[in-house]
């Protein structure tokens, strides 16, 4: 484990010994939560091995399943049912057969646009938590899952992006992505975002070395710009560990 100023790195095998590191701080989180728990889920396919464990033995009997609320960070623009979109993976993977339908808080893709999906999204959370204003004392979500694109961007919150300095919105939409799959989103901003007790970045495989070297080089990319108010850690597989990274 490596620690600097911003951010725990924590070192892992492989993809597998990711996902359960990963699924073991989920679990404790939810122990030291109240009695309300809400935890912010992340789409791509860094989560899916984690989904998985959540949804089988040992894990599934150790979540108090009713207790437990599951948003997401980011959603694709595309109907509830198609193979691209956030939470049907982890409808599909685990929340279906797990999770109470109540407990289950998506975005409403089937509004007229990305900003009236958002629109109704932040008003779905500000009612959910009973404020419309974020207090550092009192965070938001107990755990936000976040992962790292190709470009350096976190949830769906682009290098160059109006998105990326919101601070009056909680939810916006982005028109048009900047990587593939390149259809509109909807995503929080990094102000409820960093609400929480703490942030989580899953980073697995070769192909993600190049750009965490930029983003813990200190580049001020988004997944760079991002960090909770309280615990911000990162999760790196070997393969995607940069070889100069010392902390």
């Amino acid at each position: 484990m490596v620690l600097n100023e911003h951010r725990q790195v924590i070192a892992v095998a492989d993809a597998a010994a990711l996902a359960k590191t990963a699924a073991d701080r989920l679990i404790a989180r939810i122990a030291a939560a109240g009695e309300r728990i809400a935890i912010c889920l992340t789409g791509g396919s860094s989560p899916k091995l984690l989904y998985e464990l959540l949804g089988n033995e040992p894990y599934r009997s150790r979540i108090p399943w009713h207790r437990v609320h599951w948003f997401i960070g980011d959603e694709r623009f595309v109907p509830a049912n198609d193979p691209l979109n956030n939470m049907a993976m982890a409808r599909q993977c685990f929340l279906n057969h797990c999770a109470p339908l109540v407990n289950i808080h998506p975005v409403a893709t089937d509004a007229a646009d990305p900003d009236e999906a958002a629109r109704r999204y932040e008003i779905e959370l500000k009612a959910f938590f009973g404020t419309d204003r974020l207090e550092p004392g009192h965070p938001l979500f107990d755990l936000v899952l976040m992962g790292v694109g190709p470009d350096g961007h976190t949830a769906s919150l682009f290098p160059d992006y109006p998105a990326l300095t919101e601070t009056g919105r909680w939810v916006v939409g982005v028109p048009m992505a900047a990587v593939a799959p390149l259809v509109p989103r909807v995503t929080l901003t990094l102000p409820v975002l960093a609400s929480c007790h703490e942030m989580l970045f899953e980073v697995s495989g070769v192909d993600k070395r190049a750009i965490l070297s930029r983003v813990l080089a200190g580049e001020q990319l988004p997944a760079a710009r991002a960090h909770a108010v309280g615990e911000t850690v990162w999760l790196v597989d070997r393969a995607a560990m940069p070889e100069n990274f010392h902390g």
